[in-house]
């Protein structure tokens, strides 16, 4: 048998930082509802209150039609809210628009790089549209290739560059003129797992080196980690916020896993020894069971089936993910497209939750 306890360990509760003076970005009650043709009303965003400091790097996290990409048109003042206020870098979204414009870059999830012309190119372009001077706008463009890594392919043709490659053009794009929030809608889409992981390198460098505020809407729990704070939402309503540690180890419980000769009387031994409410279920990964300190029950457990006459082959003890934490606010998790019958009684693994006690 063995025994591993994966992922890292978790001692105690990280500081989640308050809002301050100097917040980037602030919302309350923002809303954006659209009437339906039957006369009901659907809201896109409901009711969202956000801070949002200086100098963070904030993910929204959420599965695809949560409501991130509104939240963001909202805050680039690319729609107006329906009711609600927001300021960003100090502009209201509603009645100062141009100059929030001016204040902030955004990189949607599509890209919007002409193929036909260079890196180059695309650059002065997006220069020309901000208004900056010509020998500012050469500056600046070659300053954001070096940022990229792009220099040697500032001639080279859009068409001829590889996706990670156009995205890290994208994001030296809107460098260009030096925003004081960047927002970027699911950055990594459609990338593999080798240039996600370098885009999050560029960003994280972009933010020491710029200092800019980073507001980032992902799908993918690995990039959530990232960031220094997280706002869950889900059906447009915020969920949970706070630092990626914080919001896991307010969960509390680990996954325990025990990979056994015969799983089915196992699990039915180990819903016995579980403490009253907590979760015990058997899938393809053998029997699960949610506890706080995982690895202290091994031992236990494998004593008490040993008793029984089954052997453990393996077992693990893995702290709280952030999708655990999805599933905690949400019911689901957060790779489910609609919430459901089945979806409401299944955790992430996508067992069916039992409780544990004296049955």
């Amino acid at each position: 048998m063995t025994t591993t306890r994966t992922g890292p360990e978790v001692t105690r509760t990280a500081p989640v930082r308050g809002p301050r003076p100097g917040y980037a970005i602030r919302t309350r009650g923002l809303t954006k509802s659209y009437p339906g043709p039957d006369g009901t009303t659907t809201h896109a965003v409901r009711e969202l209150d956000l801070d949002v400091e200086e100098g963070e790097t904030f993910a929204f996290l959420g599965p695809n039609g949560a409501g991130k990409s509104t939240t963001i048109a909202m805050l680039c003042a690319l729609t107006r809210p329906t009711s609600g206020d927001a300021t960003v870098a100090g502009a209201d979204v509603r009645t100062q628009a141009h100059q929030l414009r001016r204040q902030v870059g955004m990189l949607f999830q599509h890209s919007a790089l002409d193929p036909d012309l260079t890196a180059e190119q695309n650059l002065r372009i997006h220069a020309r549209l901000y208004g900056l001077r010509r020998d500012v706008a050469r500056r600046r463009a070659a300053d954001v290739l070096a940022t990229a890594g792009l220099t040697d392919r500032r001639r080279s043709p859009v068409s001829t560059l590889s996706g990670g490659m156009r995205r890290r053009l994208e994001i030296a794009r809107q460098l260009l003129h030096a925003p004081a929030v960047l927002f970027l809608d699911e950055p990594t889409t459609g990338l593999d797992p080798h240039a996600r992981a370098q885009i999050w390198e560029h960003l994280l460098a972009l933010r020491e080196q710029h200092g800019s505020t980073l507001f980032v809407t992902t799908h993918y729990l690995e990039e959530a980690e990232n960031c220094d704070r997280i706002a869950i939402i889900d059906h447009g309503e915020l969920v949970a916020q706070g630092s990626p540690l914080a919001l896991k180890v307010a969960i509390g419980d680990d996954r325990v896993v025990l990979r056994t000769s015969e799983d089915a009387t196992a699990h039915r031994i180990v819903r016995r020894s579980a403490p009253p409410g907590h979760s015990v279920t058997v899938d393809a990964d053998g029997v699960c069971l949610r506890v706080p300190d995982g690895s202290s029950w091994i031992p236990r457990l494998c004593a008490e089936l040993a008793g029984h006459g089954i052997a453990v082959h393996a077992a693990s003890a893995t702290p709280p993910t952030l999708d655990d934490v999805f599933f905690h606010h949400t019911g689901r998790s957060i790779h489910t497209a609609r919430p459901g019958p089945a979806a409401a009684a299944s955790g992430p693994s996508g067992a069916a939750a039992e409780s544990g006690g004296g049955q």
